[in-house]
């Protein structure tokens, strides 16, 4: 099984250059059946990341570009009257896919970014008080631009917490970036990808991560990782029951994909970052996120062994 799964991080891999960590995290996003939030500048390659993993997994992809003037119904779809039928037929809105990228998200209002709420928490919308499933999987990969950039709508708490992982891609080093002027456009190159791991398989691998054994003294690891975010002072607050939940599936998609049957410290230690940095505030800032260095503090400060 790590064959196959390394055989699709070397597919991505081959489009995103240097960029494996990344990737990795990614793929166990998925795996986990999250959301992934990534943050970084214009043209870094985030919406080639999402397209490439669309194809290798064979997932019915849509981008939906989030603007200022996006209205709900744009994304979600509405009813439409049909003059032979006489009646209103609902038209579907492209978040009904399976990977759907929400491009540069916090470019739109909150009223037109509250309308993944329910679909990425309940894997359903409703439109005119009648609930429609979405498909499976449903995968949500959302990208924003930092949010001193100008026409930036942050991103409420609430909002934040329903995304498993938030990444950063960073700059290509000067091998990666080598390649990326000398070789053909990365579009072309996505095109030529292949599936490597199909629907059923994939559904297989989100069960086997759930599979994944923990030991109690590995969850009294997590929780006072946990305990440490709720009660030190310079946390604005502690991470939630949806967080905590959130850093241990994580941590057992990381365990299966390194070919393990059950949790180690090291595994929550490399999930953590991308888990809780989107969740976390120092009390001393009002303005944004500042969530890296408090991951690194928690990593720092709490014991493995307690």
């Amino acid at each position: 099984m790590r064959r196959v799964i390394q055989k699709t991080v070397d597919q991505v891999g081959s489009v995103v250059l240097g960029k494996e960590t990344q990737i990795k995290l990614a793929i166990a996003c998925l795996l986990s059946e999250g959301h992934l939030l990534i943050e970084d500048m214009p043209g870094m390659g985030k919406t080639t990341l999402a397209h490439a993993l669309a194809k290798v997994f064979n997932l019915s992809y849509n981008r939906i570009q989030f603007t200022s003037d996006i209205l709900p119904a744009d994304i979600i779809g509405a009813p439409i009257f049909d003059k032979d039928q006489g009646t209103f037929v609902f038209h579907e809105g492209p978040i009904f896919n399976q990977l759907i990228l929400a491009d540069e998200i916090n470019r739109t209002t909150p009223k037109s970014q509250s309308a993944l709420l329910e679909a990425m928490e309940e894997r359903q919308v409703t439109v005119e008080g009648e609930a429609r499933s979405l498909p499976e999987p449903f995968f949500v990969i959302a990208t924003q631009n930092p949010s001193n950039q100008a026409g930036t709508f942050p991103l409420p708490e609430s909002q934040l917490d329903r995304f498993l992982m938030r990444i950063e891609l960073g700059y290509p080093d000067p091998i990666a970036e080598r390649i990326l002027l000398q070789d053909q456009d990365r579009r072309v190159v996505i095109g030529t990808l292949a599936t490597a791991i199909n629907l059923l398989e994939l559904k297989e691998l989100q069960q086997a991560c759930k599979e994944i054994k923990v030991s109690e003294a590995l969850l009294d690891y997590l929780q006072r990782i946990i305990a440490y975010t709720r009660e030190a002072a310079e946390f604005t607050h502690g991470i939630s029951p949806r967080g905590a939940m959130a850093l241990l599936a994580s941590a057992k998609s990381w365990a299966f994909m390194h070919d393990r049957e059950f949790v180690v410290p090291e595994d929550v230690q490399a999930v953590l970052p991308s888990v809780v940095e989107h969740r976390l505030r120092e009390a001393s800032d009002f303005t944004d996120h500042v969530g890296t260095a408090l991951a690194q503090r928690l990593l720092n400060n709490v014991d493995v062994i307690g």
